[in-house]
């Protein structure tokens, strides 16, 4: 992947990208994001991952968040606690919050005559409210489908009904039915290949990947997720673990309300969540399924 901006600019992307972000930092009671993680009624902070062309001439703008509460998972309906204008509210953003940080969540594909027009995403969360304003800013194009440095691409997923599926979300993967309390099979087939070049992982890094256990860390995971919804929705298995590059991936969502709902299927590599900011190194898929009583 290639950035024009160093691991400074990484941090900049949540804090000082332009005024409106800074006072959207100030109103969460003059948080900021490197502050101290709390349990629960901390804030959340847009935060935007970078840009990239496409072929037919438009870009696709990729976002995610950092929620600053350690075990408080949100739900914030579109509307004015979740809005992206103009054009909005509902650009394809998440109503349900994760704790911590959460990369590449979603994007937004503009026009190829966008041009300097910005948009801007706002989260009210606890009370704290906390704004981002994103454009086709030279400095943050990224390329999230190959690292120039290593090789390294973003795993392949399949699921039942539709193509492959490789790097950030871009639409649907797949739409299913489901009732409210009957548990409904997903899964999908993931395949990755190995970077061209792999350095030696630090101890540090190498016991973030395998998340305190003993043993080399797993080369595929995949991660299931709900993006939106009414309900609560359980699953059996909520992350699973390969040792191979390649696998197939099964587990049950089961809903508590019936509505529209989306589930986020993430396939990360051996580097890790969000491949530890690195744009290039996972997949997501987004799957819509109409829930009914």
């Amino acid at each position: 992947m290639r950035r024009r901006h160093a691991a400074l600019g990484k941090l900049l992307a949540l804090t000082v990208l332009t005024g409106s972000a800074i006072v959207g930092l100030a109103n969460a009671q003059g948080q900021l994001p490197l502050e101290p993680l709390g349990v629960r009624g901390e804030a959340v902070f847009p935060a935007l991952e970078g840009w990239y062309p496409n072929p037919d001439g438009t870009s696709t703008i990729l976002l995610g968040y950092f929620n600053r509460n350690t075990q408080q998972i949100l739900d914030i309906p579109i509307g004015p606690n979740n809005r992206i204008e103009p054009g909005g509210p509902d650009r394809g953003q998440p109503t349900h919050f994760l704790p911590r940080r959460q990369y590449g969540v979603f994007s937004i594909t503009v026009p190829k005559e966008f041009g300097k027009q910005r948009l801007t995403w706002t989260l009210v969360a606890n009370g704290q409210t906390s704004t981002v304003s994103f454009w086709l800013n030279p400095p943050y194009l990224v390329e999230p489908f190959k690292n120039l440095a290593n090789g390294n691409t973003p795993p392949v997923i399949k699921v039942l009904g539709g193509g492959d599926l490789q790097g950030p979300p871009r639409g649907l993967a797949q739409t299913l039915r489901a009732k409210v309390s009957e548990p409904l099979t997903l899964s999908l087939d993931v395949v990755d290949k190995p970077p061209t070049y792999v350095p030696p992982p630090s101890p540090a890094a190498a016991a973030r990947a395998r998340g305190g256990r003993s043993g080399p860390p797993p080369l595929v995971t995949i991660s299931w997720t709900k993006f939106r919804g009414p309900g609560d929705i359980t699953f059996s298995q909520g992350k699973q673990e390969f040792q191979t590059l390649e696998g197939k991936a099964a587990t049950t969502a089961t809903f508590s309300e019936p509505g529209e709902y989306m589930i986020r299927a993430t396939a990360n590599d051996s580097s890790g969540d969000g491949g530890g900011g690195d744009q290039c190194c996972w997949t997501t898929g987004l799957i819509k399924v109409t829930v009914e009583p």
